[in-house]
This record gives C-alpha cells, structure tokens and sequence, in this order.
C-alpha cells in the first residue's frame, strides 16, 4: 500500500537550502511521497493547504519562519471546523527569529527538525481567532502591540539577513529614545485595564519579535490566552536599560507588568494603532480576541515547553 501524501510547503526563500533538498530526498527515498510547494506572494500558502486536503495528504510542514507557519496554520484551520478533520501540521523553522519553533522546543538543527516533523505524533493545540475591524484571522503564537511591534516592523530585511535575531536588538536599541505610549482599553471575563502601553501582549506562543517573551508562561493547550501589558514607565530610559542588564528581560517584566489569563480579550483604542499577529501587521481601532481550545494537531516535542503536560499524542 503506498503511504499516504505528505506536503512541504516552503517559503521561497528556503528554496536553495542544500540541507532541505537532501531530506527530502530522502524521505521520498525511504518510500514516503512528499510533495514540495514554494510560497512566494500572498495567498499561496492557502492555494497549497487546500490542494493538500484535495490530496488527501495527511501531513502537512511548513518550512520557514513564524510569517509561514502563521499562512499555513491560518489556512488549515479556516478549511474544517474541526481538528481531526485535517492533517496535522509540522513545523520545519527555517526563518530569522522562528520565534514560535524556539518556544515550543523544536529541534534547531534541519535534520532533527525534519525527523520530528515527519515521523513525530501530533498534538492538540489552541489557536486564537483575531477578530478586527477588517476581517478576522488566525494566531499560532502571539498578538503584540506598541514597542515591540514597531521594531518587528521596522528592521529591515538586510538588516535581518545579516544579524539574524540580533537585529530585532539593534532596531530596539535605536528606538529607545523615541517610545511613544498607546492609550487603551483592554476588557475580559474579571479584567479590566485602561491606560498608556508601551507593550502588549497576548499569547497563544511566549515570545515575538526576535525572542522578545512577552507572555513568558504562557501555553499552548490550556485553553487560555495569556495577557501581558506593559504601562507607560516614569523616569529616564536609561534607568529602564539598567533593570533589564541588572535583573534580566523577565525579572524587568515582572516589575511592571499586568497580566491575565482569560478566554477571550477585547482591545479598543481612541484611534487606530497597529497589532502584529505572528509577523503580520494589522491595523485597526477595535479587536476581539477569542482562544479556540484544540484547534489543531500540532507535531511538537512531547515534553515541549508550551504544553502544560506531556500529553499522550492525539489519535
């Protein structure tokens, strides 16, 4: 009997990578098909998932980094209401900062990466449904506003190119002088809170924007979306720097965070202000934010540090 279907689907700018051609190559060797799709403009990565489930493929990878994962993710989950109506979903993290891989454990290597994404167990997992004023979609990892936003969006790809995850620091670090607080309001089941933010975020996933946790406990099956948002800061920005060097970005964190754990959060603000939704920026005035409780499988490392037990793969 031939195995069923598998489908990479790789971002285009991982087209050349010797290492990636080679593992399939040899898992098409071994006797396994696997189908290789390059996404290179919008809408791709959809036009790919859906001819996947036209196959019958019962796996699906997404090669690249949290810009990728989020497309492919995104378009399974917009396919079937339910989880085990799709194919579970590996993660081949072969971006800049694959902040969501990193998180969650995966092996940083290709070849152990490719293992476990083709012979690893899938994983129920949460997903958050991003409802905005123009539209709704899909997060895997982490909603991020204010300061942490504006650096993801504002290091340039050359720059990225060069420094990897290091040039979401250096952006920062040009940026210190010139943090413009936002003015918000955030509502949920028991939580409120109002006020100037340099920083939120609201995560599915830990960290954004080169390693930035902004949600440090945050997990990926518990059926909660973990909030974190951080206040206009008084005094110098040198003083600020120095809480980081001294007491470390999670100690910093807890100094001055508020955080929550809800089911669902609503963001409003007096003018528009831009979220970032695992890389992808999005504008808008008012978003409702809604964990979807086992959305997908997932194929992560069993004692991943995202799942809040080592739970037994999904049938």
């Amino acid at each position: 009997m031939t195995p069923p279907c598998w489908y990479l689907i790789l971002n285009a700018k991982a087209a050349g990578n010797e290492a990636v051609r080679d593992a399939v190559s040899a898992a098409r060797a071994s006797g396994h098909p696997i189908e290789v799709r390059l996404t290179w403009e919008d809408g791709d990565a959809l036009r790919y998932v859906r001819e996947a489930l036209a196959g019958g493929a019962t796996r699906v990878i997404a090669g690249g980094g949290d810009g990728t994962l989020r497309d492919v993710a995104a378009a399974l989950a917009d396919a079937a209401d339910e989880a085990d109506a799709l194919p579970m979903l590996g993660l081949l993290p072969l971006g800049t900062a694959n902040d969501f891989a990193t998180a969650a454990g995966v092996p940083e290597g290709l070849d152990d990466a490719f293992s476990l994404a083709t012979r690893g167990s899938p994983l129920p997992v949460d997903l958050l449904r991003v409802a905005h004023d123009g539209g709704a979609t899909w997060s895997l990892n982490l909603v991020s506003g204010g300061f942490g936003t504006e650096i993801t969006v504002e290091t340039r790809e050359g720059l990225k190119k060069m420094l990897g995850g290091l040039a979401y620091l250096v952006t920062g670090i040009a940026r210190m002088g010139r943090i413009d607080p936002v003015p918000v309001s955030l509502r949920g089941p028991g939580f409120a809170w109002d006020g100037d933010f340099i920083a939120l975020g609201v995560g599915n996933g830990r960290q954004a924007g080169g390693g930035q946790a902004l949600c440090p406990d945050a997990q990926v099956d518990d059926g909660l979306l973990d909030v974190t948002v951080v206040p206009q800061l008084e005094g110098e920005v040198a003083a600020i720097v120095g809480t980081l060097v001294g007491s470390g970005k999670e100690a910093a964190l807890d100094r001055v965070a508020t955080r929550a754990r809800l089911p669902w959060i609503e963001i409003s603000t007096p003018q528009p202000m831009m979220l970032n939704i695992d890389g992808e920026p999005v504008t808008g005035a008012r978003f409702r934010i809604d964990c979807v409780p086992r959305r997908l499988r997932v194929v992560l490392p069993e004692d991943s540090p995202l799942l809040s037990t080592a739970g037994a793969p999904a049938a």
